[in-house]
Parts: C-alpha cells; sequence; structure tokens
C-alpha cells in the first residue's frame, strides 16, 4: 500500500482533492511497524531493573501487572495500555503481551488515568498519579472476562492431543485474525478429532468472521448437536440465522442459549431481537429487560443495545412514553454510539405522536403502520441493533411545512454565495481537532475504539475558475501512532461545495420544501451527482490510484441567511472494484465568533462518516473546538502553513 501522507510533530501537509474539489478522500495507509513509538515491551523478568529507567527532571516512571480474573494468572496475548493526562486529555498508549510489564517512563508528574483492554475482557480504568521521581512499586490490573465474548480457549475439551496441539495454533492465529493460516491448523485438527462440539464451533466462528454466513451456519448447526449445552455455540448460531434473516431458526437456537447459560445478557438481547423481528412485541420486551438486568455490572451497563430493543419492543406495544424513557435511557450510557442520530429522531417522532402535534405521520416518520392492526394502532419498530448507520437520504422522508413553495431558484443562488465565503473562511482558521473512531461489527456493536487529537488548518489554492483546492494539515500528538486503521478520512468539511456555484452545474439540484432544523427555519436541498458530468467532488485513494464516488445528499439551508447548517451525502451506488459498499457522510456548520476581531466565521463544527469498506465496517466523528483566527485578510492566500511555534505567533484572536 501507498503512504500518501506523513504525520510528525509538525503540520503535516495531507492532499484533501485528487480532481477539483473534494469531499472526503479515504487513504488507506501503511501498517504501523510493531515497534513503533507508542508500543513498549518488555520482559517481564526484567522487573527487578525498574531503578534502571532514566528519567527527566519532573518525570517518573508508571509499571503496570496486568492479570486475568482475580490475579488467578498473568494474561495471554495482547494488552492495550492507554494512559490519559488528566490535566489536558491527552493519551499516550502501547500494546504488550499479557505476561509482560506496562512500563511508562519520562511520564510528568500529574493525575492520569490508564485504560486497560484485552480481547474477550472487560476494559478497566483506573487514576493513578505521578509524584516523584522514585521508581514506585508495579500497579496490578484485573480484567475480569466478558461474559458476552466469545471464548476461543477450548482446546482442553479435544481428546487427541496432536489436535489440541493444532486447535492451540488456531486459536491463537485467530485473536491476531490470521484466518487463512488458522482454518489450516483447524482444518488438520478436524482430521484428528471431526466429532467435537468445540472444533466444530471454532470453524463456525471462523466462517462467521468471513461472513460466510451458510458455512457457519453448519458448523455451528454441528456443535449445538454434538453439544447440547454449549451456549457460545447456541448464541454464535442464533446470530448466524438472525444474519440470514432466519428468525425462526434463530429463536430456536437462542431459546436453547438461554436455557444453557442464563447468566449471559447476549443471548437474553438477539433473543429479544429475535421476537421483535416476528413482531411478538411481548416477549421481546420481557428478554430485553432480562439482558439489561443481567449486562448491568457493578452500577455500569455492558448492555445498552438491550435498550434499544427494549425501547422498539415498547413502541410495538404502544407505550411510546416508556419508549422514550428507554431511548434517552441509551442516549445516556451509549453517548458516541453511532446510531445517535436515529435515536434522537425516533424520540422526536415520538413525542410528537404524544403532543398530538402535526409532526410526521406514520408513513414518513421511520414507522411503519403494522398491517396486522386495521386501526393502524400499532407501529413496527424504526431501529434494528443490525443497523449500524444512519439510513440513506433517499430513505427518509423529512417533515415539511405545508403549503409553502420553495423559490428553488433564490435558495440555490443565495447559498451558492454563502459557500463562496466558507471557501474563504477555511483559509482563515485553525482549531483543535478530535477524532473518534470505532470498528463496528455486523450487530453494529464497536469492536475497537479509539480517540486522536490534533492541531488542524486547511489552506484554499484557486489557479483557475472551477479550481478550488483544499488541503488539511494535522501535527499528531506524541504517541498516537497515525491513523487509526491506517485509514485517513480528509476532505469532508468541504461538502458543502457541492453548492459553490461552479460546482453545481455537476449536480441535479432539487429544493425539496421548508422544515424547522433545531428551531430554525431551513429550506432543504436534494442533490444527486449528474452521470453525463464528470465527478469533480469526491474519490476514494487506493493503490495508488484515485477512484471517483458519485455522491447525492441533502442539505440543510436557513432560510434567512441562505447559511448550510447541515449536508448528509451517501454514495450513489456501491463500488465493488475497490470493496466500498456503502457510505454516509454528516457535516455540520455554524458561526464561530472571534470577539476581538468583531467578527464571526461561519466554519465546520462536526463531521461523522460511516463506511463499509474491504470488508470492515467504520464509524468515525471529527469535532473541532478552540478555534483560532489568523490575522490575513480574506483575499490572502497562504501557500503553506508554518510549523507549530512559529504558528502560534500568527495566531491573533480566539473566541
Amino acid at each position: 500500500m501507498l503512504r500518501i501522507s506523513r504525520i510528525d510533530h509538525t503540520f503535516a501537509r495531507v492532499p484533501s482533492i485528487l480532481l477539483v474539489a473534494c469531499t472526503l478522500i479515504v487513504n488507506v495507509l501503511a501498517q504501523i511497524p510493531a515497534n513503533s513509538p507508542g508500543e513498549l515491551t518488555r520482559n517481564p523478568n526484567n522487573i527487578s531493573n525498574i531503578a534502571s529507567y532514566n528519567t527527566a527532571p519532573g518525570t517518573g516512571v508508571l509499571v503496570f501487572h496486568v492479570f486475568a480474573e482475580k490475579k488467578s494468572a498473568r494474561m495471554e496475548g495482547p494488552v492495550r495500555l492507554e494512559l490519559m493526562n488528566l490535566a489536558n486529555h491527552l493519551g499516550v498508549f502501547q500494546t504488550i503481551e499479557g505476561d509482560a510489564d506496562g512500563v511508562f517512563v519520562d511520564t510528568a508528574f500529574g493525575n492520569y488515568e490508564i485504560e486497560v483492554s484485552a480481547l474477550g475482557y472487560i476494559s478497566a480504568r483506573q487514576q493513578v498519579q505521578v509524584v516523584s521521581t522514585i521508581h514506585p512499586e508495579p500497579i496490578d490490573i484485573v480484567l475480569e472476562r466478558d461474559p458476552s465474548a466469545v471464548n476461543l480457549d477450548v482446546a482442553a475439551g479435544i481428546i487427541s492431543a496432536k489436535a489440541r496441539k493444532e486447535v492451540r495454533h488456531a486459536v491463537s492465529l485467530l485473536k491476531l485474525g490470521d484466518l487463512a493460516e488458522a482454518q489450516k491448523h483447524l482444518e488438520a485438527a478436524y482430521k484428528l478429532a471431526p466429532a467435537s462440539s468445540d472444533l466444530d464451533f471454532l470453524l463456525g466462528y471462523l466462517y462467521f468472521q468471513r461472513k460466510d454466513y451458510t458455512h457457519a451456519r453448519t458448523y455451528l448447526t454441528a456443535a449445538a448437536s454434538l453439544g447440547p449445552h454449549n451456549a457460545q455455540a447456541l448464541t454464535l448460531l442464533g446470530r448466524t440465522a438472525l444474519e440470514q434473516e432466519d428468525y425462526p431458526a434463530a429463536r430456536s437456537a437462542l431459546e436453547q442459549a438461554v436455557l444453557a447459560d442464563d447468566d449471559n445478557w447476549l443471548p437474553h438481547n438477539l433473543l429479544a431481537d429475535a421476537y421483535l423481528s416476528q413482531k411478538d412485541y411481548g416477549k421481546a420486551r420481557d428478554e430485553a429487560l432480562i439482558a439489561i438486568t443481567k449486562g448491568n455490572k457493578n452500577g455500569k451497563t455492558i448492555a445498552s443495545p438491550a435498550e434499544l430493543v427494549l425501547a422498539q419492543a415498547l413502541i410495538g406495544l404502544g407505550h411510546n412514553q416508556e419508549a422514550i424513557q428507554a431511548l434517552e435511557i441509551f442516549l445516556k450510557d451509549s453517548p458516541q454510539n453511532p446510531m445517535v442520530y436515529q435515536v434522537h429522531n425516533l424520540i422526536a417522532d415520538l413525542k410528537n405522536n404524544n403532543s398530538g402535534s402535526a409532526g410526521r405521520d406514520a408513513k414518513n416518520s421511520g414507522i411503519t403502520v403494522s398491517r396486522a392492526d386495521p386501526l393502524g394502532a400499532v407501529p413496527d419498530p424504526a431501529l434494528t441493533p443490525q443497523t449500524w448507520r444512519p439510513p440513506d437520504v433517499d430513505d427518509t422522508k423529512p417533515t415539511f411545512v405545508p403549503d409553502v413553495a420553495c423559490p428553488t431558484a433564490q435558495v440555490i443562488d443565495e447559498s451558492g454565495k454563502r459557500v463562496q465565503e466558507l471557501v474563504r473562511d477555511l483559509a482563515r482558521f485553525a482549531a483543535n481537532e478530535e477524532l473518534f473512531h470505532q470498528s463496528i461489527d455486523a450487530f453494529g456493536f464497536a469492536t475497537n475504539t479509539e480517540t486522536r487529537k490534533y492541531d488542524y488548518v486547511a489552506t484554499v489554492l484557486e489557479s483557475e475558475p472551477g479550481s478550488a483546492f483544499i488541503e488539511e494539515y494535522r501535527s499528531d500528538k506524541p504517541g498516537q501512532g497515525g491513523y487509526p486503521d491506517a485509514i485517513s478520512s480528509t476532505g469532508f468539511i468541504a461538502l458543502a461545495l457541492v453548492f459553490r456555484p461552479d460546482m453545481q452545474k455537476d449536480f441535479d439540484l432539487h429544493c425539496e420544501g421548508q422544515a424547522v432544523w433545531h428551531g430554525q427555519t431551513t429550506w432543504l436541498v436534494h442533490f444527486r451527482q449528474r452521470h453525463d458530468r464528470p465527478n469533480r467532488m469526491h474519490s476514494y485513494s487506493f493503490g495508488g490510484q484515485a477512484f471517483p464516488v458519485d455522491l447525492k445528499g441533502r442539505a440543510w439551508i436557513t432560510a434567512d441567511k441562505f447559511q448550510i447548517v447541515r449536508i448528509e451525502a451517501d454514495m450513489v451506488k456501491p463500488m465493488p472494484e475497490i470493496q466500498l459498499l456503502s457510505e454516509h457522510q454528516t457535516v455540520e456548520y455554524g458561526p464561530v465568533p472571534f470577539p476581538k476581531k468583531n467578527t464571526t466565521l461561519w466554519l465546520p463544527k462536526t463531521a461523522e462518516i460511516y463506511f463499509d469498506f474491504r470488508k470492515h465496517r467504520y464509524y468515525r466523528r471529527h469535532a473541532f473546538d478552540h478555534f483560532m483566527l489568523f490575522s490575513v485578510d480574506a483575499d490572502e492566500k497562504r501557500k503553506e502553513p508554518l510549523p507549530s511555534p512559529a504558528m502560534e505567533n500568527q495566531v491573533k484572536d480566539q473566541p
């Protein structure tokens, strides 16, 4: 893979377009080497040599031992330790083998929070202090096994010694994600021990990870037959049937899983989903409540997906007020979940229906009326746990103010003028940027979460009419280790350039009507890339080649000043040639005042990106704050931002 950007402690130049203008380029970067800065491992036998670490003045050393379940043994496999300074919320991380020590040297005096996580275990957090250069005793961290996680360590149940050896190799490879090599060892073990419930389960798990649900179901069915009390085989069999939308089979397997392991919240949650899909709302509610109770550990829930199922079941039963309460609890427990936007919209719909106001009708609310109920009193739920991203813009029907005609020509013309101002404003500010990144599994559950913080600045180059090059610069914080999952997302702030006058002709633009957004009257304009015009807006860079991606979307434009406050976009069609199956972008803009200069700029505030790329699902949220205004004229073109120290001298105003 081609590395096309470089991150260091000055400002790295990241081109955000390859054609004329671009809203998002996803650059697949080279993976970070295993021994890169930020990853520090030591032999546990060297713990007696802690004192040999030399520390800078005003710093100390932190050492961590990680144990599995009640200090019964040191951990096996990789463990991630993330240390965050509570004073400035900057963090460093390292990945160690579980039987090694986590060591952070040259750690400035202060208060910190350490988060320790490992595959199959519930993450642990603990606050620690560094107050002296005297080397402390190691700090013990104990991780409790996640009851909802798949346990791959099942080799002990296989009788053949040779088969056990093959299975242990396979399990190690599965934990590393090397499915091809793991399959070779599992198939070798299968020849030696063909009648093993545990081995059938591992093969089913492998094919499930590959999304080959047909083969997964075959092996998991065999595992459940050979081991009728194999709870995790039954649970995974139920998940597989849910993926295939075979709800009766899912229900049957999950009912058996609950009988085999009543204490695990996950099969209860999945069974609730199976009931929900069959419109058995009473049983769905009951199972969701059990899942929430079982998933409450020390006052903290790990079963927030069950709160969504509960809300949907309550909607199906006509208990809208209780559903609103369940959804609000979900928002409190999972503020960073990718489904937050949908949940907010559903709450608004339910409140409108409860108040009797002229809100969305059932047809346009995202809640369809059940045909089984001739009176339309029982709506079908609008959400499912499998929904990991907002719906396509063409699948949503906003609520419009009735009997208001849209002045299409005026809206498009005036918004084009505002976008030209936006382009100029983008060249005048710097900001702090926070990146929140999640890898999402097939059920909408986050399998990995990472955060990054950057100093951000953009520059705009307009060499000729119709050519607006937006280049972004990010300074990486120490110890961050590059982009999450080695994917950079840039250029999204320029999504509004669809309405730039010289870009408008590339799109079909249609003003749909007037609506209200966060109490503000807005015009809604739908756009779609024209097939007879070149795509100058959006592309993916992969393998050294650019792949244009046609967009469609909707913009919310203020009715008084024609400013774009929100814009959503989806792909027109999937791109199997680069394994890009879906993508959804949402960018919100707003006024940022700079009192010392007595001026206000209209700038991007947040951007969310959901994409299914190369057989993986990702969610990202970029948020900007601490805006700073550069002392430059609006017409001045900055060729290159200065490195960080010099840049600080250019900052003249901060809101």
